[in-house]
């Protein structure tokens, strides 16, 4: 009888030992399929979410140039999250957020924006200086905007701001109808230096423009923007969740 019972016991030992070993046809860590919602590698996430339109190192893409470190110094985290969680309706950028719709959690969001700043922030990258505020704090003035526009603007994209031989036009109604005065705000800030078009601080050597200048250079390029079928002009915002 004491045979008979031990061997259960041995073959579940041998079992146990056979599961320790490497045996043909065992699954690795590397051969379990992750679900989406469990991926939190800043790299990956940014590349099947962001780079489309942003560009594989954050810039050199149709939209933004987000992993500018300038772009980066001016805006904060909450701006950010902001923006990829809830999109801006009315233009390209859609939400991305399971909250808004998208396919993304929360912590996948806050990965974005932290492997953003790990990646491409610069702590010195304003010299010293101070950036005007990434959200406009008064409203611009388009008249002051034209004169502003011809100083700072006009010797790339035209005193019509149609475009010169450098550079294509800036208020081309197609453009316009798919950015926010946010966006506009924050190119003219940020500039496109990956298409060799600079900041605020160097359109005019030795002259960097002043946060009303950019306020009012927005509020000119806001007025030549057509208006769409409802008779009122394409989303805008000036807050700090606008878009990028």
């Amino acid at each position: 009888m004491k045979v008979r019972c031990a061997l259960p016991a041995l073959a579940f030992a041998a079992l146990l030992a056979l599961t320790a070993c490497d045996l043909p046809g065992k699954p690795t860590p590397a051969d379990i399929v992750q679900r989406p919602t469990d991926i939190l590698d800043p790299v990956v996430l940014y590349k099947q979410n962001c780079a489309g339109c942003h560009g594989a190192d954050g810039k050199l893409g149709p939209a933004p140039p987000i992993g500018d470190p300038v772009y980066l110094a001016i805006v904060d985290d909450d701006a950010v999250r902001n923006t990829i969680s809830k999109g801006r309706p009315g233009t390209a950028m859609s939400a991305f957020a399971q909250s808004e719709g998208g396919m993304l959690t929360s912590k996948q969001v806050d990965a974005i924006v932290q492997g953003m700043r790990q990646r491409w922030g610069k702590a010195q990258v304003l010299q010293g200086g101070t950036a005007p505020p990434y959200a406009a704090k008064a409203p611009g003035n388009s008249q002051r905007g034209a004169a502003a526009f011809a100083t700072f603007c006009a010797s790339c994209h035209g005193s019509d701001g149609k475009g010169t031989a450098k550079v294509g036009s800036i208020v081309n109604p197609f453009y316009l109808s798919l950015i926010t005065d946010q966006g506009l705000r924050t190119i003219v800030i940020v500039g496109r230096p990956d298409f060799n078009a600079p900041d605020w601080r160097n359109n005019v050597p030795g002259h960097p423009m002043t946060d009303q200048e950019i306020s009012d250079v927005v509020a000119w390029l806001a007025a030549q923007r057509p208006m769409i079928a409802s008779s009122s002009p394409a989303p805008t915002t000036s807050s700090p969740g606008g878009q990028q």
